[in-house]
């Protein structure tokens, strides 16, 4: 097993799981298998109880694993499956080493943090890169390791010591470290100063720098890296520069170009390992491909999507929905143009209090080709969504209701169509009289932390949907898998009477009972779905479900569903699989 470990220094949140992903992708287009493995330091045991707005979406994965953000980042560059043991915390590690604690593991001697915490991250680690997580479920040949964080927080000291550790105890050749670090310009001039105290920082707490990912807003100078270079101790060839591009999806070509394929190839011996050739064919595919895919073309016509939702103070709260929307706009050969609408500001107590506020929403609002109303919890700016959500039924606008949007679709539809002026959710008022959507009786209200309904689930299509756009997007298939999140669901109750009135919800879980799928039928393009498709969609296989409400934003749906069904025939049943041919 190959390791390659991506830590940080200066500042946070530089894009380290860029340029993680795109080495992983790197290396992936030789024909080796990639894993993936994200460190948090924090004490929580895993994502699902923080807060959007102080740090970003929490990553739902197919086995039900509340994540760290940049696992989806993993998954998408990757293709991967990951699982939630490819996410460590220190919740995790301190919880395990104190549940072998009470169980007597230790039974007479101290348990400290070295030896046994910095055992328990290093037996984790090799542990969790031997599981296969990719289509041909075999175990990886390099694992990407990223250390969140900063090099010197006090709260990841323990990781920082058990992989300086674990370099020694994989062996040479086996474990590369990329450090990023930030190259400020100030007044037009590259500050080095930075990156030579981090290094220095890293050193003494004993990891060592192969390669050094300069970020800066522009190309370094030569002077610049041979400055950084020589004051870190490391050949010129061992900095490369990622500066600011187009794309993120652009890094992998970036890096490239400077090598660093090479450099992990002659770091690690790759060459010491057997690639069969039908991986390797398998790899070049992949990379040609990509650059197909990424390179922008000279002029690409804007779509404008409107988001309305109830986080868009931090933009990372959407990140999957936002990437979801990036892959089907470059699909459809479409510059994405998203226009980030607060609910709130759609709302009546805004036009009293602050009417420019107001108007200028919903000029927004009513000028894009689209609109989508992604998850959250709680009721602050859910009238707002409502009052979205109607305009895009009665407007004929193409609407993509996700999670929570769902359910605000079936309230104004409660609302509106079927007379109940005071239909809501259970979760915004427990005591009203229409509560339309309730909260899932296998849930629990005491115990907040991995209880909701999460991980891959499946959706059956029901007789009599064939005329379902979504359905026709799944190539015609009964049965859809897609990842959920969610504590509440639509109230079968009140099934029938909206139904009545024109809603339709084509899918249902295995049982019939629960709501999983609303569709309009006389609607250029209105869904609502309770599960989060953007979790599965890929740079290469953007999600059918954000690419039938992509299609129809731009107005090309029945050529993308007539492709689909081409695509779904040549390949076998595979829906959203990558395919060189299909750019609409």
């Amino acid at each position: 097993m190959k390791y390659v470990l991506v830590s940080g220094g200066v500042i946070s949140g530089i894009g380290k799981d860029t340029i993680a992903s795109s080495s992983g992708l790197l290396l992936k287009t030789t024909g080796l298998k990639v894993t993936a493995i994200k460190i948090d330091p924090y004490l929580n045991v895993d994502a699902g109880t923080l807060g959007p707005l102080e740090h970003g979406e929490c990553f739902v994965l197919k086995d039900g694993g509340e994540s760290d953000l940049d696992l989806g980042n993993y998954e998408r560059y990757l293709n991967l499956n990951l699982h939630h043991e490819n996410n460590i915390t220190t919740g995790k590690i301190y919880k395990a080493v104190i549940e072998r604690e009470r169980r007597g593991d230790y039974i007479g001697r101290t348990v400290q943090v070295v030896p046994h915490i910095t055992d328990a991250i290093q037996d984790w680690i090799q542990r969790v890169a031997k599981i296969p997580v990719d289509d041909s479920g075999e175990e990886p040949d390099v694992c990407i390791i990223e250390l969140g964080g900063t090099v010197g927080d006090i709260e990841s000291m323990p990781f920082v010591e058990a992989l300086t550790q674990f370099r020694y105890k994989v062996g040479k050749g086996n474990l590369v470290n990329i450090h990023v670090s930030y190259v400020p310009v100030i007044h037009g001039e590259e500050k080095t100063k930075p990156t030579q105290h981090a290094i220095k920082q890293m050193r003494s707490a004993g990891l060592i720098p192969d390669l050094i990912a300069c970020r800066c807003e522009r190309p370094l100078d030569e002077v610049t890296t041979q400055k950084i270079a020589r004051s870190c101790q490391v050949e010129f060839e061992q900095v490369v520069t990622v500066r600011d591009i187009e794309t993120i999806y652009q890094v992998p070509l970036l890096l490239e170009e400077q090598g660093l394929l090479d450099r992990l190839r002659e770091a690690l011996m790759l060459d010491q390992l057997s690639v069969p050739s039908s991986m390797v064919h398998k790899g070049e595919n992949l990379w040609k491909l990509w650059k197909k895919t990424v390179i922008s073309k000279p002029y690409l016509e804007p779509l404008t999507i409107a988001l309305v939702g109830k986080y868009i103070a931090l933009p990372d709260s959407y990140l999957s929905v936002v990437k979801a929307l990036e892959h089907s706009a470059m699909r459809c050969d479409r510059k994405l143009n998203l226009v980030w609408i607060d609910a709130e500001h759609l709302e009546d107590a805004t036009l009293q209090s602050d009417p420019t506020t107001y108007h200028r929403a919903w000029s927004q609002l009513t000028v894009a080709s689209g609109c989508i109303c992604p998850g959250g919890f709680g009721g602050r700016g859910v009238p707002g969504m409502v009052k979205a959500a109607k305009w895009a039924r009665e407007c004929k606008i193409p609407y993509l209701g996700i999670c929570l949007g769902m359910q605000v679709a079936v309230i104004e539809a409660a609302q509106s169509l079927c007379g109940y002026k005071g239909a809501t959710s259970e979760e915004f008022d427990a005591q009203a009289e229409h509560r339309v959507v309730i909260f899932m009786p296998e849930g629990s209200k005491e115990i907040m932390g991995g209880t909701m309904r999460l991980g891959t689930k499946q959706t059956h299509f029901q007789v009599g949907s064939e005329w379902s756009k979504l359905r026709a997007l799944y190539g015609d298939e009964t049965v859809m898998e897609e990842r959920h999140r969610h504590r509440y669901e639509v109230n079968p109750d009140y099934i029938e009477e909206l139904e009545k009135v024109g809603l339709n919800f084509v899918g249902k879980d295995e049982t019939g009972k629960r709501m999983e799928v609303v569709e309009l039928k006389d609607h250029p393009f209105f869904v609502g779905v309770q599960a989060h498709p953007e979790f599965t969609s890929r740079v290469l296989a953007p999600s059918p479900t954000y690419l039938g409400f992509i299609a129809a934003s731009i107005g090309c749906l029945d050529q993308v569903i007539q492709e689909i069904r081409q695509q779904k025939t040549q390949t076998n049943g595979t829906v959203n699989g990558a395919s060189q041919s299909i750019h609409f």
